[in-house]
């Protein structure tokens, strides 16, 4: 095992959750609070290797929207790093080695910092966003960091840490935005950097090495040795993906976990796709094959894939009224999922939203409350947050493509200069979306633009919650599945040309076809049986450019020499301009788009395929003209 010296300290501290983390693997949905320590850390870092505008670009991105209490932890950033700077400006002649990467086999870690003077001479710098100065004096990591260091050639001198300070401050009841924001900028610049000198002591490295024979000995794991384990405090406890949890963090059950292969292309991933009404979101949704929807409003009649439920069943038995309430008609959908036959590729919930007050609803009539905050000391928020998750964590636990489905809101974000920016986000509360967001591959949002046509959000903007996986090669697109599936494809093959590893879930088979499959990466045949190179040739319907001239190919077209792909856009818009460099004679007939029938959707019990025949323009009148 090849060591980092936050494995090592985790150890020490608690080997449970190292076990958890490093041995089992489990997969840790990340807390995307706006002062979670270690994003206000990279963004820190990277500020101050590059600028103030990289730093809040890596802040920003580190979350699926802006939100107010962002905006307040990235005014500290800006001032913070302007003192950090200032610390370093007297130096001069110098130069700054940021995040230099030890990669031996006892250790991979990174150097936050290396200052070289001109003679050699070698200091090493570690950041800590921190107040509390004392816990870090016996601290061993930069004894490490020198020791590899000194291996690697470098004259070491000097070992320190460079604290920037905390300022934890809200915004009272009674107090405006404008006037929390002039108090909290007041605090920070106030505060001050602080500098600890630390002397070398071989006997922390020789610790280290100690400590990763115990790791490497090790057969049992137990809690909290050190005392210090904050995953043990059900307040900071991590929340894995493949274990059901109680409320104080516990693990009750691991669930299987669904394991990753690489190098093949992802045209069904994990999503959450939200949308105002009537944009069409479950329309879209119900294109992608074999697909259960768990609906929620009984909102089907544009949908035709086979649906469940999800509502409270109220009846009578003599005298007594009986209730099932719909999370319980969903708990059982699950059961079946993972215990029946059957022939589902993927599962729609619709409305995600509306499901999380299906849970709710349970829990407060379990335990007799009216609201959440009739638990003590938060117990009831704890109850339903946990019923919820362990729930969503069995349904991702099996191996079927998981589509959420919700409504969208907006909310207003003043920006640190005053200007007010509309956000769109889905319909739920902020810490169920952080929650949600870091169980699937993409989450994009659905809208109507201002000439009423249907898009799909696929970049990644600051005030628009969503991300992903995928690094789409466009902005938006029409909300079509095949123009999905085609962009999906695109930032996948643009992926792999540029040298990063793609992951795929393993995506189920129906149950009753299950066998083993041994993925086979795809040749792609470049010479003939004689020895002749062969012509590339387009994989699927594709479009293509010379940088002048642009062309449509089908699949297994000859594409031509000289040309690349583009995108369809691109394409259409070439079509455009020819248009308008044609000079049409009067006579000539302008040929209208051509249209397609609309089907009617049939009742379920009488549902049968449907033919979509394309509309013929006719050319000929009743005189043959």
């Amino acid at each position: 095992m090849q060591f980092s010296y936050s494995r090592v300290s985790l150890f020490k501290d608690c080997p449970y959750h190292f076990k958890l983390r490093y041995i089992d693997k489990l997969t840790e949905i990340p807390k995307l609070d706006a002062n979670n320590p270690l994003i206000i850390g990279n963004a820190m870092h990277k500020g101050i290797e590059t600028n103030r505008e990289t730093m809040l670009e890596e802040y920003y991105n580190s979350f699926p929207v802006i939100t107010n209490d962002q905006v307040h932890e990235a005014m500290k950033l800006e001032i913070l790093l302007e003192k950090v700077k200032e610390y370093f400006d007297d130096e001069e002649d110098v130069e700054y080695i940021h995040e230099y990467k030890i990669d031996v086999p006892e250790l991979k870690g990174f150097v936050d910092l290396i200052v070289r003077y001109p003679d050699g001479k070698c200091y090493v710098i570690d950041f800590k966003y921190s107040n509390y100065i004392k816990n870090y004096v016996d601290s061993g990591q930069l004894h490490i960091y020198q020791h590899f260091l000194e291996k690697a050639g470098f004259n070491v001198q000097g070992l320190g840490y460079l604290f920037v300070p905390k300022t934890n401050m809200k915004k009272g009841d009674s107090e405006e935005l404008y006037q929390f924001r002039r108090r909290l900028v007041k605090e920070v610049n106030r505060s001050k950097v602080t500098f600890l000198e630390i002397p070398f002591n071989q006997n922390k490295v020789d610790e280290f090495f100690a400590d990763c024979k115990r790791i490497n000995n090790a057969t049992k794991y137990p809690k909290n040795v050190s005392g210090n384990c904050f995953g043990c405090n059900p307040n900071f406890s991590p929340n894995f993906l493949e274990a059901i949890q109680n409320e104080k963090g516990d693990i009750e059950m691991t669930l299987p976990k669904n394991e990753r292969r690489e190098k093949k292309i992802d045209t069904r991933p994990d999503l959450w796709l939200y949308a105002d009404s009537y944009v069409g979101k479950s329309t879209f949704v119900d294109q992608f094959d074999n697909l259960l929807f768990a609906n929620t409003d009984g909102n089907t009649d544009n949908t035709s894939s086979p649906v469940v439920a999800i509502k409270d069943k109220v009846w009578k038995e003599g005298r007594q009224t009986k209730r099932k309430y719909g999370w319980e008609v969903f708990l059982d959908m699950i059961r079946d999922l993972e215990t029946e036959e059957n022939t589902f590729e993927a599962i729609a919930i619709d409305l995600y939203e509306d499901l999380r007050d299906h849970c709710r609803n349970y829990v407060m009539d379990k335990y007799g409350w009216e609201h959440e905050s009739d638990g003590s000391y938060g117990k009831g928020w704890q109850m339903v947050t946990k019923e919820f998750q362990n729930a969503i964590k069995r349904l991702k636990a099996l191996d079927y493509q998981i589509i959420y489905i919700s409504k969208e809101m907006k909310k207003d974000v003043t920006l640190s200069g005053g200007n007010v920016k509309t956000t769109y986000l889905p319909n739920i509360d902020e810490k169920t979306a952080n929650f949600t967001t870091g169980t699937v591959d993409l989450t994009i949002r659905a809208y109507m633009d201002n000439k009423d046509n249907r898009v799909l959000q696929l970049a990644k903007h600051p005030n628009i919650f969503g991300g992903g996986r995928f690094n789409f090669l466009t902005d938006k697109i029409p909300l079509d599945m095949t123009e999905f599936i085609n962009a999906l494809v695109d930032a996948q093959e643009n992926a792999v040309k540029n040298g990063v590893k793609t992951e795929t879930k393993q995506k189920r088979k129906p149950r009753a076809e299950k066998e083993e499959v041994v993925e086979v990466e795809e040749v792609e045949e470049t010479i003939d049986d004689n020895g002749e190179e062969l012509a590339p040739v387009a994989k699927r319907t594709s479009y293509y450019t010379d940088g002048t001239e642009f062309v449509k190919l089908e699949k297994d077209d000859v594409i031509p020499d000289g040309f690349e792909k583009t995108t369809k856009k691109a394409y259409e818009a070439s079509l455009v301009e020819e248009v308008e460099d044609v000079e049409v004679e009067d006579e000539e007939v302008k040929e209208a788009p051509k249209t397609r029938e609309r089907r009617q959707r049939k009742p379920r019990a009488e549902k049968e395929e449907v033919v979509e025949v394309e509309e013929v323009e006719e050319t000929i009148d009743d005189n043959g003209e």
